[in-house]
Parts: structure tokens; sequence; C-alpha cells
């Protein structure tokens, strides 16, 4: 096990009805915030108006900036900054998914910042201050809300997608109502199903030995989700089931499950190169890809790949062959994603042989680079990964 410091300050509040704390939970932070959101989702719902009642019964004033879609754009970020500025807007309340909630850190992280926010996700410039963040969470798949992260996307010429890492990111506070995930689309769900899973997976498989804690709560959480993620497809109002789908989702993300480990990325990082070119959901470039990798990269440690085949996938272990138990493993895990409506193959969401080679040159960004720690992939690797997805 590797040394590590384990350190969230994000407050979860999590239950029934709990948004219409917050209110009372962003006045500790603010006098004046900006409201940031997508598209008409939550004002169909209700939430829009139980949201801007509590913040109104608290005498929080606030400003809106909504309009965020998936994958979120730098244009809309660059916005948000100059709004923020010119209204003296202190803390950033984000109510929505993993993309708000991104693009509410890159604002907060912006605004007090003199030089353009793209260079944080460029070239790792760190923040020095930022404003608050405060979170609704409204699907449970990317971890966001009490994580350090946060991926924005160039919408201009460039296209390109990039994360960027930092404790200043860290929301104060994450309400977690699993109510408000009823009405997600059965899709939309299946994608962030398959986030968390790999989330958790790319922690799981790591050359770090003696984790078995951690490993164990890796599994626990897995199966967590692929038992509960068929639970709430054949009923959208299961309460139970919904409400361990987004506990999961966020422990999945908030690092306890990072401790003493060192993880992979990788196949995250081919998929940010994947969704810039064609906007797909990113956990359903999750799911075509991560399969991919892991078939690419088991024989590295089938031991390793094989003990989450058995105790994940509930195969049978093949002690006399290792890699085959192993690959029985990653043919279950791409059938489930399969049985729950994700696309399983590049060519299912339009990418074509002719992508290959630009999304392996900007995964790697220079000549020089490599990505991924489990295994180091080159250019070549990617390419081959890529062909496994076909």
């Amino acid at each position: 096990m590797q040394n590590f410091e384990f350190y969230n300050r994000t407050r979860i509040v999590f239950g029934r009805e709990t948004q219409n704390n917050v209110g009372a939970l962003t006045k500790k932070h603010a006098k004046k915030v900006l409201l940031h959101y997508g598209g008409g989702h939550i004002k169909k719902s209700g939430l829009y108006q139980q949201v801007t009642d509590s913040l109104e019964k608290e005498n929080v004033a606030f400003i809106e900036l909504p309009g965020v879609m998936p994958n979120p754009r730098l244009s809309l970020v660059r916005e948000g900054i100059a709004l923020c500025r010119e209204n003296g807007v202190d803390f950033i309340l984000a109510v929505g998914g993993g993309s708000v909630i991104d693009s509410a850190k890159a604002i907060a992280a912006g605004v007090p910042y003199d030089g353009d926010i793209w260079d944080m996700y460029v070239s790792g410039v760190p923040p020095t201050e930022a404003l608050g963040v405060g979170v609704v969470l409204t699907i449970p798949a990317a971890g966001s809300e009490a994580s350090v992260g946060s991926v924005i996307s160039d919408d201009s010429d460039n296209n390109n997608k990039r994360a960027f890492n930092h404790e200043m990111l860290q929301p104060q506070f994450a309400i977690l109502n699993p109510e408000l995930t009823f009405s997600l689309p059965p899709y939309q769900t299946a994608c962030g199903a398959s986030d968390i899973i790999a989330h958790i997976a790319e922690r799981y498989f790591t050359r770090v030995k003696n984790v078995e804690l951690t490993d164990r709560l890796c599994e626990a959480a897995l199966k967590t989700v692929i038992r509960n993620t068929q639970k709430v497809l054949q009923d959208p109002n299961d309460y139970d089931a919904r409400a361990e789908i987004m506990w999961a989702g966020t422990v999945a993300h908030n690092n306890l499950l990072n401790t003493g480990r060192i993880g992979d990325w990788a196949s995250h990082m081919i998929e940010h190169e994947l969704s810039s070119i064609n906007d797909v959901a990113h956990g359903a470039g999750l799911a075509i890809l991560m399969p991919a990798w892991m078939h690419y990269v088991c024989k590295q440690d089938p031991a390793l790949f094989a003990q989450y085949a058995v105790r994940v996938w509930n195969v049978e272990a093949d002690f006399g062959d290792l890699e085959l138990t192993a690959l029985e493993g990653i043919r279950r895990q791409k059938d489930f994603f399969r049985s729950i409506g994700l696309p399983v193959t590049l060519g299912e969401i339009g990418i074509t042989p002719a992508h290959y080679e630009r999304i392996a040159q900007n995964t790697r960004r220079s000549d020089k680079d490599t990505v991924g720690n489990f295994v180091r992939l080159r250019s070549e690797d990617i390419m081959q990964i890529l062909k496994l997805a076909e």
C-alpha cells in the first residue's frame, strides 16, 4: 500500500426532500450566487422552483446562467466568469449532473484568475483561490459533486477536451436526493452506471500490492451498481435502488477508493478524445473503451483480472488458466453494458478507423507522452485498443 493523505471537505446532505435545504446551506457561504444549470428539465420537474424558493426564503440573492450541455463548453464557462465578475458573485450553485458541476467548478476557479481559465486545463496552472461551489445533484454518474476534478471541452476550432484536478475545485456541499433521479431516461441512467463502474475500475486495476481493503470496497461498490441498475431500469421509482446508485456514484469518485493505490485512467483519457469528435455521452464511450482496454492489458496481471472476474462478475475460477477467467469476466461486463442499452462497439457511435490516428495522437498530446499507469500506453497501443473496440 502506498502512503496517502485523504481529505474531502464536501458536506453530503442525503435523502428525501433535501433540496429544500439549499437556501440555508448556501447562505452560510454566499452573499450573491450564480445559479448554474442545463436545459429545461429542472423547470419541468419543479426542481428549479424548489431551489429558487429556498434561496429567496433565506434572502440569498442570485443570478442565473442556464445552457450547460453534455461535455460542458469552454465558451459558456468564459461567459459565466464574466457574468460573475460583473455582478459581484461570490458562490456558484450547480443544479444538475456532472457537466453542470464541472462547468461550475471551472467558473469558480476562473473568476479570481488573471489569465484564461483554459490555462489550467491545458497546462495545469494551479489556482491560488476559487469561489465556493454548492451542488444539487440530479444525475448520479460523474461523481463531480465531491471530487477535485472538472472536465471541459474547448468548443472552438481546436475541439479539445481536457481534465483538471485541484482540491480548490471540491464543492462545499452536495445535496443528494434519489427522488430527483426518478425521471431520468433509461439511457441516461445506463450511461451514469457505466461512468460509475469505470471510475471504480480505473482505481481497481493498479500495480500496487497489498491493497485488500480497497479491493473489497471497490468490488462491493461495483456489485451494488450492477445489481441496482438492473432494478431501476425495471422500476424507475425504486427509491432504495436509486439511493444505492447515487451514493455509490459519490463514493466512486471522492478518492476514498483511491487510498493507498495508483489508478490507471487511460480509458478516461482516450474517451475524452472520442467524445470530442462526436459528443457521445461519457458513460457510453466508456462502455465501449473500458472492456477493450481490459482485453488489451489483462495479460500483464492475469491474476488481478481473474480476481475481478470472480468477485465482481461471478465467473468460476479456472486456476489452470487465469487469463481465460479474466477474459470471461470482460465478456460479462461487455454483455452487461449491452443488456442495459449501451453501445459496445465504436461502429455503433459512428467512430471509424479513419478517426483512430487522431484519437491516439490527441490522447497522448505530445510525441513523448504516454497515458495510463497500469500499462504505459503509446500511440500504437491506443490504436490496438481502438481496434479491439470495433
